[in-house]
């Protein structure tokens, strides 16, 4: 192709679209709708806190391959930090019992035997794992896992509102097998958390806003796309919410890398997931001392809050399916105590006091990653002959993730360059 391929987004999906068709040699136009890039994985200065946070809690393990690839060719690889090994802290705020699970590197899940399995399983509760590995794509989690002991309280239900940000009563038991094909399946080598001490805007997205540029790549903001025009088969030419009308030359092509309802506004014709599924952070600034020794992510039970992650001195807060759980229409001055609360618990804070505090809701924090959700995913590939789609709610075989939505602009950019 010799023609200019426009990425229309500059979320993780249009960055990594853009980032691989220059690395090919292809010209390439990125267009964000706001002033930054990022979409729903960026890093800002909160004035509230005097500190830099991110907008959403996402964690990102080592075999999470896209996303490794992906920071090594914007040069960013040391800003993110592996963990030595696969483990996970885990409280129950109702038992007060704590417990660790730290899975060994093989293939062979080891772990399960002796004192570094989930705290009140036993070894034959591990068997249900394998019932995902065959779920119809129109199972829930709940109903293919049907025990509902320790493991399910403790392993299953927060791996799903985890990865599905859903319940398992409706998340797809064959999207989360997915997931953990690529990662639990395979042993403690791909299940190290990563890490970004900065943030993770700062090392996914900045780097590769700063490589584009210095690859003359040119990032036009502020310009939300309204509408395309095609003629017959191909768009011919893209219309702004500024005003600015974009002819397309024959050569030229197009990704979109659009949330389902702003893809939805532009193709109505297109089948997609809805985007309503919502994510609740909290974000604490503490004195330093008083964390520096705190593990950087614990998972909790029995609590409103479902992980904590520390770093620095800011303490943040996930509650996944918050819109399903009745928290996101919660005055921020009456969540806040309660949060701070659980904090100080798991922490082992006593009655330690925050500096500032910020709520932070995402009301379209992911897709719908139900089995009706899944099925509405679209393809990559259009019935417009020079347009591709990206964007973890595309059909990138996997959850709603930072390692899907990286992959999905690796398939939208081979597409739109090789066909």
């Amino acid at each position: 192709m010799t023609g200019t391929v426009h990425v229309i987004g500059a979320g993780l999906a249009g960055l990594s679209a853009a980032v691989r068709l220059t690395e090919a040699g292809k010209k390439v136009v990125l267009w964000e709708a706001t002033g930054q890039a990022g979409g729903r994985c960026r890093t800002f200065w909160d004035p509230r806190l005097s500190r830099d946070v991110d907008n959403g809690n996402h964690l990102v393990l080592s075999g999470n391959r896209s996303v490794r690839d992906y920071l090594a060719t914007i040069g960013a690889t040391d800003l993110m930090q592996t963990a030595s090994a696969a483990r996970f802290e885990f409280a129950d705020l109702k038992s007060g019992e704590r417990w660790h699970v730290q899975m060994n590197d093989g293939r062979i899940p080891l772990w399960v035997l002796g004192q570094n399995r989930i705290s009140g399983t036993r070894l034959s509760d591990y068997l249900s794992a394998w019932r995902l590995a065959a779920a119809g794509p129109n199972r829930s989690v709940a109903e293919v896992i049907r025990t509902r002991g320790a493991l399910w309280q403790r392993f299953w239900g927060p791996l799903t509102l985890a990865v599905l940000n859903t319940t398992p009563e409706r998340g797809s038991a064959q999207l989360l097998w997915r997931a953990m094909r690529e990662t639990f399946a395979r042993g403690g080598k791909y299940c190290r958390p990563m890490f970004a001490p900065k943030g993770l805007g700062r090392a996914l997205i900045d780097p590769a806003v700063n490589w584009l540029d210095r690859r003359d790549v040119r990032t036009n903001f502020d310009h939300a796309l309204k509408s395309i025009e095609r003629a017959g088969d191909r768009v011919v030419a893209l219309t702004f919410s500024n005003g600015l009308w974009l002819e397309l030359s024959t050569e030229d092509r197009v990704i979109l890398a659009l949330p389902p309802t702003r893809l939805k506004s532009v193709l109505p014709d297109i089948e997609v997931p809805e985007d309503r599924a919502a994510i609740l952070n909290a974000h604490f600034t503490v004195p330093a001392e008083l964390v520096s020794d705190c593990a950087p992510i614990t998972g909790l039970v029995n609590a409103r809050t479902h992980w904590v992650f520390v770093r620095g001195d800011v303490v943040s807060l996930a509650i996944s399916a918050a819109d399903r759980l009745g928290v996101m229409e919660m005055a921020p001055e009456d969540l806040i105590p309660e949060l701070w609360a659980e904090v100080t618990t798991v922490l082992d804070l006593g009655d330690a006091k925050y500096i500032a505090a910020r709520i932070n809701k995402e009301r379209r924090a992911t897709f719908d990653q139900s089995p009706a959700g899944v099925g509405q995913r679209p393809n990559a590939r259009t019935s417009i002959t020079n347009l591709w789609l990206a964007g973890d709610c595309t059909q990138t075989g996997l959850p709603a993730t930072i390692e899907g939505a990286v992959r999905s602009g690796v398939t939208a950019a081979h597409l739109a360059a090789w066909g």
